[in-house]
């Protein structure tokens, strides 16, 4: 039976060198398919799996308990990405390559524990533009990287001309701006 549904990831997994866990996403499937990943324990019992597989065959693509799992390693950070056994790895790998792409540009090269904990939130909204509820969406780094950029910056744009909004609205903008600079 041919896979049918746009749910094609159940976890993607940020381990350390040591196999601790850094960040960890899991998704449920539909009612019809339950999630193999509910518990705490079962997710790490995955984790110590995925490391220890990887670590003991170095292999990028592996089946591991009825899962494809895809793994990509960068300086002390290992990535991984599992699906069902019968998914396409060609998307799982493209979804993976996307992510880890992007986390790369995001922390500018500097792929480690250090500034993958460090700037943890820049890698969750990197693999929540990846992956949304277990269906892949968008596999594009740079594209990744310009939705994640965008959420940094700060929504007032104070170099909108007064043409373009009411005056009661620049007048409220920027007793906002100032409002948040005092409290700071």
């Amino acid at each position: 039976m041919t896979n049918l549904t746009l749910y094609s990831v159940n976890a993607f997994v940020v381990l350390d060198s040591e196999g601790n866990r850094l960040v960890s996403k899991y998704y449920d499937r539909p009612p019809l398919h339950a999630s193999t990943y509910s518990t705490t324990k079962s997710q790490k019992a995955l984790e110590k799996s995925l490391h220890s597989k990887m670590k003991r065959s170095g292999t990028e693509v592996m089946l591991l308990d009825g899962h494809l799992a895809l793994a990509r390693a960068v300086s002390d950070v290992h990535f991984y990405l599992v699906g069902s056994a019968d998914e396409n790895e060609l998307l799982l790998h493209s979804a993976l390559k996307g992510a880890v792409d992007a986390i790369q540009g995001l922390l500018k090269h500097q792929v480690d524990k250090r500034s993958v904990i460090d700037n943890l939130d820049l890698v969750v909204l990197a693999l929540d533009e990846v992956i949304d509820d277990g269906i892949v969406a968008e596999i594009d780094p740079e594209v990744i990287q310009a939705r994640v950029s965008k959420r940094g910056v700060d929504n007032v744009d104070m170099n909108v001309t007064l043409n373009e909004q009411s005056l009661l609205q620049a007048y409220q903008q920027v007793k906002e701006r100032v409002a948040s600079h005092l409290l700071k």
